[in-house]
């Protein structure tokens, strides 16, 4: 894999980038976070105090050398809002945004991938069609629409439509609030987590399910699958070694692309459902201006997403043998 130190030098490169360029944006904008952590009577003198406190009276290269030198030291700084280090922070939410991100995708990828490869090879084509109306009309449907009907449907809708109690879904929150926090009830996260997860992984499973489809249905027109066929292999045979073996590189592609999705991917979704993950964390941190804490945010997904890249090349090599050359 002679190509591979130099993708890596330049995914180092691009995550330099992606950092000095926010880093720039967010410290050119208008706003100081030093009016937001003093009282509204406060006088000028005490927000320059509290700006020289935070270091943000030093020229802008200064504080971008002094950033990436506690980057290069494994030190993210100090939240601004919170008084606690940055790695504390995003460690503390990553975990809501790996369950969430993690197991929204794995149900897209297997669900989509089953929806696929069924129209490609089982459906007529009127069956077929319907399917990629439905799956198209999932797609497209704007997260925020999908999320609001959905918490409209399961929470007054079981009682508009007569429904059991139990089919009535919290909207908001990890747990119920009479649950003291440190008692973990697993059947009530469950519950609290069904919308969060229905609103990631649906429009998720439909584009998966629409790549798959013309992935498969293009390897399954291939001359080698019709020689296949042809040897007197049954339909099953050929459909396992031949088609989906070689619909699998594209799909490999799709699924590093939407893997940083994992912890990038829900920021709406739990600003929406009261969930207290990266994304969530990152709308505050932007709410709030604290610097140190969205670009320790930023500096994770784009690590994620550069790293996702990488990685979907090198399996690639690994799984198609004319990229080797």
């Amino acid at each position: 894999m002679p190509r591979l130190p130099i993708r890596a030098l330049d995914a180092l490169l691009l995550l330099w980038l992606v950092t000095t360029l926010t880093f720039a944006l967010i410290h050119l904008a208008p706003g100081d976070p030093a009016t937001l952590l003093i009282a509204p009577t406060a006088s000028a003198e005490d927000a320059a105090r509290v700006r020289n406190q935070l270091g943000l009276d030093a020229p802008l290269p200064v504080q971008y050398a002094r950033w990436v030198g506690g980057v290069l030291q494994g030190d993210l700084g100090e939240s601004l809002t919170r008084a606690q280090p940055v790695t504390r922070v995003i460690v503390e939410a990553l975990p809501v945004s790996l369950f969430l991100g993690g197991l929204s995708m794995l149900v897209s990828f297997v669900l989509g991938t089953l929806v696929g490869a069924v129209q490609a090879l089982r459906l007529s084509r009127r069956a077929d069609t319907i399917t990629t109306v439905v799956t198209t009309v999932l797609y497209a449907a704007p997260s925020f629409w999908l999320a609001l009907a959905l918490v409209t449907l399961f929470t007054s809708g079981v009682v508009w439509l007569g429904l059991p109690s139990w089919a009535r879904l919290p909207a908001f929150g990890m747990q119920d609030p009479s649950i003291p926090p440190t008692t973990m009830d697993w059947m009530d996260r469950w519950r609290h987590a069904l919308l969060p997860l229905a609103v990631l992984a649906v429009p998720g499973a439909a584009g998966v399910a629409r790549y798959a489809r013309r992935s498969i249905r293009e390897a399954s027109t291939a001359l080698h699958v019709r020689a296949a066929l042809a040897r007197g292999l049954s339909q099953r045979d050929v459909d396992i070694r031949h088609v989906l073996r070689n619909a699998l590189t594209p799909l490999v592609v799709l699924f590093g692309l939407t893997l940083p999705g994992v912890i990038a991917g829900s920021v709406f979704v739990e600003q929406l459902f009261a969930w207290p993950g990266l994304g969530r964390t990152m709308l505050s941190a932007i709410a709030g201006r604290d610097y140190p804490v969205v670009m320790g945010l930023t500096l994770v997904y784009a690590a994620a997403v550069i790293s996702a890249n990488l990685l979907a090349d090198i399996v690639l090599v690994q799984l198609d043998a004319r990229r080797r050359t």
